[in-house]
């Protein structure tokens, strides 16, 4: 293929251009482009790269805060922790690839989203994980699943970072578009942080890391489209990762950081070469030059189109001080790995490349940075959904509680997490499985709990009510282990934006999750948008995962859910109505999606989170949980799992089935030898004593009992029965 060939309108349609796009590219040059350049018009105005459909109503999020150092704009947010430190994180999804090769789809979100980490100068010190996957019956579902997770276990674990923690639903609306949304959390210096604004007109461009393949090629393109039933064809789009590789990067780049050579560091994620170079001299408002004949590749013949277009992992393109590049290439060379210089930083305020002594590109910068399409989108708002009332109900309640239990979405993932090393390292305090990881920072006693959540049911049902929850959930999980919440990073997983049903869960959940950040004081700082998950039409879920970040001054005493002493006292925070719109019990005992979802009120969450937090700190209780999907029996059930001590306990007044597994917001369920001094310090906030701890059942007074290790065989079998089974 010639590359150096002018391109076409048909082109422009094959590289994922509207035809009013293709127009626009050549008003802005007053030429036709040739095919490498609209090769990196495509990139970097796909939605992947310019969010040009989301960008209008991300800008109303709350992105800043007196802890906030960076937000939204670079590789990854950085929040500072005190005593000179940070912490820095981002999640990022990885859906298309992990769809059409699982393994390394999922094994490159994970290398890529930890180079986000480390681009900025941290130190990777923990991973989760958010996942969704289609109908257990479907004939993929189960290989989809295997090789997802032996994906991200094979590149973390390999890594050297623990996996603490994630998520993991089913549901049909995943069938034919999976959702892998990766997290990684790292420890930086306040006073080292990296940033990718090129400056020093003249300063060497180094290219650094694994060698150039054509592996990943229009990846960027690829992830911003709907999948049609060809998308295997699609493979060669899919990058190859190499987790050791990655690991001697990280070291050597964390070497070279610690020189002061460095000017400025990009990692080569979406996009490769193209977004590296036009972003660090674009948001250093001046040109670069490069030589594509000095980029090592891997494979013979490649075109200067292959080069920048290629996504290989395990790359990084950097800015060097005058005079610094033997000593770069002295550290590179220890860690065996590729140091050469490629280009200069000019003041010309273009992109030109050369490749066998051919200019085979020569742009200016700001189109393709600051005149990409931004579109206001049509669309609609969710129709309102009625209340489901709570009617007869088909069988026992404890019938109810295992079938809840052992469904796909209520099981336990151990199976899952198990495949994760989420020990390495040596400092994860709480485990995968309870409401957030822990993980204790090396220079002293103080540790982050970290967690994911959402609530796609709520999402379809109202989006604004689901973008609150989820933002909602994440602060009672942090606040569940002790941990002030600190910052939010979120990914935004939605159908195509060209329908106005769709932007319209999109422009709804975001509205939700602002105004959540807002009232609990949990600037979003950084984040991915991942559109057009779809196939042949048939759209995901709306699921904006949100990760969170809390700090904890002592992990010594982090919080838990585990019921593991007799005699303590059972105590439910927050007010329970027994709301079962959207709920987990609606969908798997009486089989419908219907009802409204329960509200949500920020001001109540923050209350509700402050007292249970400082009853954490304050060792007042001995164990809390949040409410969340199968409301308070399951969670009851989970706290009976977790420190394998049986309950009995008096539900609240209401209908029984309504108020075991409504799933009023807001909640929490705790444990305490000191009933007398939580109620003294409740301050107005709801309480209601509910029973004991103790024995080996879970009894419900009317309802009778059930032993906890029944429970714990319908939570932990389905799992992994699904994935022996045939």
């Amino acid at each position: 293929m010639d590359t150096t060939r002018p391109a076409t309108a048909r082109d422009a349609a094959e590289f994922g251009l509207k035809p009013d796009e293709w127009q626009r590219i050549v008003a802005s040059l007053d030429r036709v482009p040739n095919l490498t350049e609209l090769g990196i018009f495509s990139v970097m105005w796909s939605e992947h790269c310019s969010y040009k459909s989301s960008k209008k109503h991300l800008m109303g999020l709350p992105t800043s805060g007196p802890r906030v150092i960076h937000g939204p704009g670079e590789n990854a947010g950085v929040v500072d922790i005190g005593n000179g430190d940070a912490v820095v994180f981002k999640i990022e999804s990885h859906n298309h690839p992990s769809f059409i090769e699982p393994y390394q789809g999922a094994a490159t979100g994970v290398g890529g989203i930890m180079r986000d980490v480390f681009t900025m100068g941290a130190r990777p010190i923990a991973n989760l994980n958010a996942l969704r996957f289609g109908d257990p019956s479907h004939p993929r579902t189960k290989s989809l699943m295997a090789g997802v997770v032996a994906g991200i276990g094979g590149y973390g674990n390999s890594f050297g970072v623990p996996t603490v923690g994630g998520e993991t639903q089913f549901h049909r609306a995943y069938n034919g578009n999976i959702l892998v949304n990766a997290m990684c959390v790292g420890i930086a210096r306040t006073d080292r942080i990296f940033t990718a604004a090129a400056s020093g007109i003249g300063s060497t461009v180094m290219y650094l890391g694994a060698k150039t393949g054509r592996d990943g090629i229009h990846g960027a393109t690829m992830a911003s489209a709907e999948f049609t039933e060809d998308a295997d064809a699609k493979r060669p789009t899919v990058q190859v990762g190499d987790p050791f590789t990655e690991k001697l990067l990280l070291e050597a780049c964390l070497e070279l950081m610690a020189t002061g050579a460095i000017i400025a560091i990009q990692d080569m994620g979406a996009a490769g070469l193209t977004s590296s170079s036009v972003e660090m001299a674009g948001k250093g408002g001046l040109g670069i030059s490069l030589d594509l004949s000095s980029v090592p590749t891997r494979e013979a013949g490649m075109t200067g189109y292959e080069i920048m277009l290629s996504e290989s992992q395990e790359r990084m393109l950097v800015i060097l001080k005058p005079g610094r590049e033997a000593e770069a290439q002295a550290i590179f060379g220890k860690w065996e790995l590729d140091c050469v210089a490629i280009g200069t930083i000019t003041d010309t305020g273009r992109i030109v490349l050369h490749h066998g002594g051919v200019t085979v590109c020569d742009l200016p910068l700001e189109p393709l940075i600051h005149q990409a399409p931004l579109y206001d989108r049509p669309w609609v708002p969710t129709p309102p959904r009625a209340v489901l009332e709570a009617g007869v109900q088909p069988e026992p309640l404890l019938a109810s509680l295992t079938k809840l239990l052992s469904s796909p979405d209520g099981a336990s993932k151990r199976w899952i997490w198990e495949q994760y090393d989420h020990l390495i390292g040596g400092n994860t305090i709480r485990r995968p499985g309870g409401d957030a990881a822990v993980v204790r920072l090396d220079d002293g006693p103080k540790g982050l709990a970290i967690t994911t959540d959402c609530n796609p049911h709520y999402c379809l049902a109202d989006p604004v009510l689901g973008g609150m929850q989820a933002v909602a959930e994440c602060y009672r999980n942090l606040s569940a282990v002790g941990a002030e919440p600190l910052a939010l990073t979120d990914n935004l997983n939605f159908g195509n934006p060209e329908r106005p049903e769709i932007m319209g869960q999109i422009v709804g959940c975001l509205q939700g999750i602002g105004q959540a950040a807002l009232v609990l004081g949990t600037p979003i700082v950084s984040g991915n948008v991942s559109l057009y998950n779809e196939t042949s039409g048939q759209a995901i879920l709306p699921t904006p995962v949100v990760g969170a970040v809390g700090l904890l001054p002592d992990v010594a005493v982090a919080g838990t859910s585990a019921l593991s002493a007799p005699g303590l006292t059972l105590m439910l925070v927050g007010k329970t109505s027994g709301w079962l719109g959207a709920s987990a019990y609606a969908r798997t005992i009486l089989g419908t999606e219907d009802g409204a979802p329960p509200p949500v009120d920020p001001q109540v969450e923050l209350r509700h989170g402050t007292f249970v937090r400082s009853l954490v700190r304050d060792q007042l209780i001995a164990a809390a949980h949040d409410l969340a999907e199968g409301g308070l029996l399951v969670a009851l059930a989970e706290m009976c799992l977790a420190g394998g001590m049986g309950a009995s306990i008096a539900l609240p007044d209401g209908p029984a089935h309504a108020i075991a597994f409504g799933e009023d917001q807001g909640r929490y369920l705790i444990a305490t030898a000191a009933p007398d001094a939580v109620i003294a310090r409740c301050n107005g906030v709801p309480l209601v004593r509910l029973g004991t701890s103790g024995g080996d059942a879970l009894t419900v007074t009317g309802h009778g009992s059930t032993s906890v290790a029944a429970l714990r065989a319908a939570h932990d079998g389905w799992l992994p029965a699904f994935m022996d089974a045939g």
